[in-house]
């Protein structure tokens, strides 16, 4: 008996809570205007149920009278009229607002007022013109709130870090309809910047970090200033947490404030290890060790020990961020490596040094040399040669994110002369560009259509002179989705890959978002595409024997990237190739 009472119960409080609706506070009457009457009945709200008594009728109309009131003013209605009342023999009784809005009020002669002393008068000039108040616009109340920030905005970025603003005056006059602000702002003096001082900068070199400030001692405070600090600080990627402010008044340094640093150091060094498993490209180990300011300027010192069925390495790598310049890195390399295709054999070590100059997070010019001492094994022939390369390279990326772009376009191309010495003695010149659109189409541009257009050319040089590690190969899963590593372009009599002087490979997806809708939080999206590429003996590119590949995947949001895993179906199968091929990574293909 008491399962049934309390379902009767339950099915009783289930039906009356059905029953219960939402309905408008109070009704709203005489307002003509729709957008201010669609306004009006937001601000009143709504409430459940219907008033049981004519007081709690009365009550809810008094609620909405003062809720109406204050978007009328913030409106710049200022002579409205809004009466209470309760609806003529309505039951059960309604809350009513009979509203007479009035006339509209309008900006009239807004200006700056400065208590105590006042800036210097191109200071005081760009504060009253930075209010963007217009004379006979509707005086509404927000503009007036974001007017002040902007005054006292345009007084910090020009030196008066210590403008605040005080209490403002707006002056409604009911006789002409109009509203009059004024601000009164405390503009502070004029502040100067000293050095740099530390609350706690770890183990950087306190000479390094202050050659980082782009200001000298004595010019006019800029907040970009100390926000460019903060941002080259934090670039380096070797700190925790990054703080950067303006000393405060109380510490003044001969009429100059210095800027406070406070820094907190990343562990001294991490380590890392990788494992990778492919059907095309075999197997892959790697160990990484990576030191953070060893030398107490910023610098990251990696070490990484690979063994691969592809490449294997030992390498270590010296980065020091801004070199000489803000923003410019230098890269010092060595390596010694082993790599193993079906193309070819090479071992060697390796010398390299650039120097990175960025204009951006990942936009960047970068030039530098290395020198190779390898011996290179092709169709059982050894050569041996020490190669010096010279590099230019560039990449301009305009896109939406690193990971996962949705719209926007890249540009890179790199160039490397090239001078052989050794079995033989060559010089040539090798070019690659890459360029990459995205397009975004449908509801909410969840459809993306992605193309990528990779062109390549080794001027200068013959085959077989070229070193086989230096010509161009195609095929794999950054290159031509489908076919296995270095299976597009020509082959050699017993079928080994044979690379050529030019390259061209092209690209083009349809990408979707959101395929579950909400489900698993909209993360779950998906891709079709086509890839094509040939290898050319030339220094032309040659689409004689061009190859294509179709397939479809799955992209999963992990938040800060796409999880990427690709089936792809070559279109240009020969004997003994794969059916397909799969690929798994994080990101967008390109």
């Amino acid at each position: 008996m008491r399962i049934v009472h309390f379902a009767s119960a339950s099915l009783v409080a289930l039906l009356l809570a059905t029953a219960a609706h939402a309905e408008p506070r109070a009704r709203i009457e005489g307002v003509a205007d729709e957008d201010l009457r669609r306004r009006l009945e937001t601000a009143v709200g709504e409430v459940e149920g219907e008033p049981g008594s004519r007081f709690e009728a009365r009550r809810r109309a008094n609620e909405a009278a003062e809720r109406a009131v204050a978007l009328l003013r913030s409106e710049g209605y200022y002579g409205h009229r809004v009466e209470p009342t309760i609806g003529e023999g309505e039951a059960p009784p309604r809350p009513v607002l009979r509203i007479d809005p009035g006339p509209r009020f309008t900006y009239q002669a807004p200006a700056v007022a400065f208590t105590g002393a006042a800036p210097a008068p191109d200071a005081a000039a760009a504060a009253n013109a930075s209010l963007g108040l217009t004379v006979g616009e509707p005086g509404r109340a927000e503009p007036i709130v974001e007017a002040e920030g902007r005054a006292v905005a345009a007084l910090q970025s020009r030196g008066y870090a210590d403008a605040r603003a005080q209490p403002r005056q707006v002056v409604v006059d009911h006789a002409d309809a109009s509203v009059q602000p004024t601000f009164q702002i405390a503009s502070g003096e004029l502040v100067r910047l000293n050095g740099i001082d530390f609350e706690q900068i770890g183990r950087t070199d306190p000479a390094w970090l202050r050659s980082l400030a782009p200001w000298r001692s004595g010019e006019v405070y800029e907040p970009n200033d100390v926000a460019e600090l903060e941002r080259r600080l934090l670039d380096t990627g070797v700190y925790d947490s990054v703080t950067v402010s303006l000393a405060p008044q109380s510490r003044p340094a001969d009429g100059l404030r210095p800027v406070i640093v406070s820094l907190a150091d990343r562990p001294r060094r991490t380590l890392e290890a990788l494992a990778s498993v492919s059907t095309s490209e075999g197997v892959s180990v790697e160990g990484r060790r990576t030191n953070f300011n060893r030398f107490g300027r910023a610098d990251t010192l990696t070490y990484l020990v690979r063994l691969g069925t592809l490449d294997s390495r030992l390498e270590s790598t010296l980065s020091l961020p801004h070199y000489r310049k803000p923003q410019r890195t230098l890269t010092l390399g060595g390596a010694a490596f082993a790599t193993q295709t079906e193309a070819f054999d090479e071992t060697g070590v390796n010398l390299r040094a650039d120097i990175t100059q960025r204009f951006g997070r990942v936009t960047y010019f970068t030039y530098g040399a290395s020198v190779d001492l390898s011996q290179t094994a092709e169709f059982g022939e050894e050569r041996n040669f020490i190669a010096l390369t010279g590099l230019g390279a560039f990449n301009l990326d305009r896109s939406s994110d690193p990971l996962d772009p949705r719209s926007g376009y890249r540009v890179e191309g790199r160039v490397e002369p090239t001078a052989l010495t050794g079995d033989s003695s060559l010089a040539f010149l090798r070019t690659v560009a890459q360029g990459s659109i995205y397009l975004p189409f449908g509801e909410n541009q969840q459809t993306v259509i992605a193309t990528r257009v990779r062109l390549g050319l080794i001027a200068g040089g013959q085959i077989p002179e070229v070193p086989a590690s230096r010509r161009f190969y195609a095929g794999g899963g950054g290159s031509v989705r489908g076919y296995e590593f270095q299976a597009v372009g020509p082959r050699a009599p017993d079928g080994k890959p044979f690379g050529g002087l030019s390259l061209a490979e092209t690209s083009l997806e349809l990408r979707r978002s959101g395929l579950l809708g909400q489900r698993l939080g909209g993360r779950l999206g998906g891709v079709v595409f086509v890839d094509a590429g040939s290898v050319g003996l030339e220094e032309t590119p040659s689409f004689d024997e061009l190859k294509a590949a179709v397939g479809f995947g799955v992209r999963y949001n992990l938040g800060f990237g796409p999880l990427r895993a690709d089936l792809a179906v070559p279109l240009n199968k020969e004997e003994g190739e794969a059916p397909f091929q799969i690929y798994l990574s994080i990101g967008q293909a390109f």
